[in-house]
């Protein structure tokens, strides 16, 4: 069975505390929630005050909601040294590392292993087949965000069609990977799988491509928390029982 998931942006940066995110995460047939701009302190609000396994998350939350909880952090500047300073300092820190797209960043994030996705890549910025092919070597998804369609109109809406449709021709063409989302700031925001599926329909998704970069989420998200464990060293290298740290 395939899990789909969305990435959120939560209270105080958006509109609804992570608890009431997952409550209609939930009720819209989600399976996970990843909260962008998870807190230093952790996934907490007043509803859910504690950690998972000790890293930041929302245990509490996803017992309640019957969804899991991702936390990750959405990396939004015009310096791409400053972009590789805060990788650094919350790659350990984060289950998913994004960084916002720009002219300035697009590069940077394509040609960078430890991101994990390059969100809203077109909205200040362009994709050629070059960045292309650094995401593909690279592991770094490009974001379909289908929430500028949804809460755009008129002139600007037929624009972000056009950037997406563009996008998913170079995605598709380098067998780049990929994540969808509608970017909701708001539990209004949310939408369920099959609203997605259709607004992908619109720019020449398949049901499986709109549902496969939805599921795609909680992927990098099982995978990352494998990695971060104590256990990892490298892909298929865990430490045994007997092993110590030099």
């Amino acid at each position: 069975m395939v899990d789909y998931y969305e990435a959120v942006r939560a209270y105080p940066d958006g509109e609804s505390t992570v608890a009431r995110l997952a409550r209609t995460a939930a009720e819209y047939g989600l399976d996970g929630i990843v909260v962008r701009n998870a807190p230093e302190t952790g996934i907490t609000d007043e509803n859910a005050e504690d950690e998972s396994d000790g890293r930041p998350g929302g245990g509490r939350i996803a017992s309640e909601y019957g969804v899991d909880v991702v936390d990750a952090i959405e990396i939004d500047t015009d310096d791409a040294s400053a972009a590789n300073a805060r990788v650094t300092d919350r790659r350990e820190e984060r289950t998913l590392v994004l960084v916002v797209g720009s002219s300035a960043l697009n590069r940077f994030a394509c040609e960078e292993p430890r991101v994990d996705v390059l969100a809203r890549p077109m909205a200040d910025g362009d994709v050629n087949h070059v960045l292309a092919r650094a995401a593909a070597r690279n592991g770094v998804r490009f974001e379909f965000d289908f929430g500028r369609v949804l809460r755009l109109s008129g002139g600007q809406r037929v624009q972000v069609l056009s950037d997406l449709r563009k996008l998913r021709e170079i995605v598709f063409q380098y067998d780049a990977p990929y994540v969808v989302s509608a970017a909701p700031e708001s539990h209004l925001h949310l939408r369920a799988p099959r609203e997605l599926r259709a607004v992908g329909e619109t720019i020449g998704f398949d049901r499986e491509d709109v549902e496969r970069g939805l599921a795609e989420w909680g992927r990098l998200a099982a995978r990352n928390r494998e990695r971060l464990s104590e256990s990892f060293i490298e892909p298929g290298v865990e430490r045994g029982r007997y092993e110590e740290d030099d």
